[in-house]
């Protein structure tokens, strides 16, 4: 039954059998009420937290099968120093400012709309109907989300129909985990937990620093971000940029470049170190292929294509459409990666080939964490710039990905319901 709001919540139960095993009726012979054919990723505008929804739905098997919506705050101006309110309240401030001044003196820029006009603003009470009212004929829904700001509506679609979603939260919550059916984090979220974190944490504030409490069953702990760089996924862009990337000199040194991040700062000191180094190493690299994220300060990049842009064995990605990350992905012998970004790290890894990271010094408190977790399994080494790329070395491949999918899988039946086949 759908719930309203205001109404005491009741406990989830599944449906007794109403007659004994042998008069099973057949369709339900198998043990399973539903199967799942279908679901809802509930976004916040940014890649590297969509693309762990997305890249999970697939290996669910669910591509083509899932609708994307999208909790969005509102940007520009003043907007960008109120993304600590939640989110409900920043719209609400947003919306009394811009009735008093417009977009003139507070709010520097209209809200952003391109890119998301076939996008629908993810409203919790009707995906929650819509849940409901589609149970019989189309079985249950699943529901993944991830980031800080979908997580009140994640939470809440699961509070408003219970028995007809199954709930995934993306990137740990922080408080109140019996909020979802299954929660799917890194283990660096726990670093609070630790006794190094704990002896840099004031007394008097390590009640307010989350998480409190260890890992329970339905939390699924993963060494880096979840991805869509799959095996399938990788053979078809290895394809698609065959003529592109094939003929390419050997060995191809792809280099990304993310952008500083509150825990792991840098700016065009970065920049020149990676040049630098990067000159060290150009020797024994038959290409190289560098690329930038949005985040990536300008001052950075300019700086690495002005050293680079007249060499003939480096391509710099100028940002136009199309994007050869998973090119590059498939075909790279080697990376390095800025120390900065756990989705690109999380891919990188999880091919198997050779990752050097640069900036890892510069990480601090759980990033720091991530970073010594991955050297330490030897996925990643450090960046020196006396590396001689031609070199090969391996390792266990992060398998992330596949492993999240299965504890979803052995879940679903707990609840009589499995995935369609």
């Amino acid at each position: 039954m759908l719930r309203a709001w205001g109404q005491p919540m009741r406990p989830i139960r599944l449906p007794e059998p109403a007659i004994k095993l042998s008069e099973t009726p057949e369709i339900f012979e198998s043990g399973f009420y539903g199967v799942i054919k279908r679901a809802i990723i509930i976004g916040n505008g940014f890649a590297g937290a969509e693309n762990q929804c997305i890249g999970l739905v697939r290996a669910l098997g669910l591509s083509g099968r899932h609708s994307i919506y999208r909790v969005t705050r509102p940007r520009g101006g003043i907007n960008e120093w109120l993304h600590w309110l939640p989110i409900s309240l920043h719209k609400k401030v947003d919306y009394f400012i811009t009735q008093l001044f417009g977009y003139s003196q507070f709010q520097l820029v209209a809200p952003e709309t391109s890119g998301l006009s076939q996008v629908l603003e993810a409203d919790a009470r009707q995906i929650a109907k819509m849940a409901y009212q589609t149970f019989e004929r189309e079985g249950p829904l699943l529901v993944v989300a991830s980031g800080r700001d979908t997580i009140s509506v994640a939470s809440s679609i699961k509070w408003l129909a219970p028995e007809n979603v199954f709930v995934v939260q993306i990137q740990h919550p922080r408080t109140h985990l019996n909020r979802f059916d299954m929660v799917i984090t890194p283990c660096h979220d726990y670093y609070p937990l630790t006794p190094h974190a704990q002896e840099q944490i004031p007394w008097f504030l390590r009640r307010w620093i989350t998480p409190r409490e260890p890992p329970d069953q339905h939390v699924v702990l993963t060494v880096g971000a979840l991805h869509q760089a799959d095996s399938a996924a990788l053979r078809s862009a290895a394809s698609v940029w065959h003529d592109e990337l094939a003929v390419l000199p050997k060995p191809l040194f792809v280099v990304n470049v993310g952008g500083p991040t509150s825990n792991c700062t840098y700016g065009v000191d970065l920049a020149k170190q990676l040049t630098a180094m990067l000159q060290g190493v150009i020797w024994s690299c038959g290409s190289i292929r560098v690329s930038f994220s949005r985040r990536t300060p300008e001052k950075v990049a300019k700086i690495i294509v002005s050293e680079f842009s007249n060499n003939p064995k480096v391509f710099i990605w100028n940002g136009e459409d199309p994007n050869p990350h998973m090119g590059h992905l498939a075909w790279a012998d080697a990376f390095l990666i800025t120390a900065d970004s756990v989705s690109m790290l999380s891919e990188a890894c999880s091919t198997g080939k050779p990752v050097y990271v640069i900036g890892a010094e510069r990480c601090t408190w759980k990033f720091a964490y991530f970073q010594k977790s991955l050297q330490e399994r030897g996925v990643v080494r450090p960046f020196t710039g006396k590396e001689d790329i031609s070199e090969n070395w391996s390792y266990p491949p992060l398998n992330d990905l596949a492993e999240a999918a299965n504890r979803v899988k052995k879940a679903l039946p707990e609840r009589g319901w499995r995935l369609c086949s």
